[in-house]
């Protein structure tokens, strides 16, 4: 069974809100839809999710957790998703599994709207060298 997809909205904020629920929370590329730190691809059906178990939709990427504790989220119009910050550190410590051009236009959006800076963003020390790895590719992105 498959949820709603991205076509069926004029935006990516409106389809995350119509489709989700309140017991998973948003991550990854989904996140940073819905963030809006990320454009998105226009026929996009996959959300990425942290749950405590797997669910039915099978466009759904469940990643199982033992428990949100070390999540850091929100809710907003009754959708839990990751911070900003969260979600670049999740995906910079997966980075051989993340999107690079979702990750590359999210820290190239911060980096312009931080008037060229990267100063605010808490990388994780452990993340630290991924992130100088791409780092100069986010500030040429535009």
């Amino acid at each position: 069974m498959m949820t709603k997809t991205r076509k069926d909205f004029i935006s990516t904020r409106l389809w995350l809100q119509n489709v989700m629920t309140n017991d998973v929370i948003l991550c990854g590329v989904s996140a940073l839809e819905y963030l809006e730190m990320f454009s998105g691809f226009f026929d996009e059906a996959i959300i990425d999710v942290y749950s405590i178990q797997k669910g039915s939709y099978n466009n759904i990427n469940y990643n199982i957790v033992d428990s949100y504790d070390d999540i850091d989220y929100f809710i907003s119009d009754n959708v839990c998703c990751t911070t900003f910050e969260q979600t670049i550190n999740d995906m910079l410590s997966d980075f051989e599994n993340t999107d690079e051009m979702a990750l590359t236009e999210a820290l190239s959006n911060y980096y312009y709207s931080h008037n060229e800076s990267f100063d605010g963003l808490n990388i994780k020390p452990e993340n630290k060298d991924t992130f100088l790895m791409i780092r100069q590719a986010t500030k040429n992105y535009y």
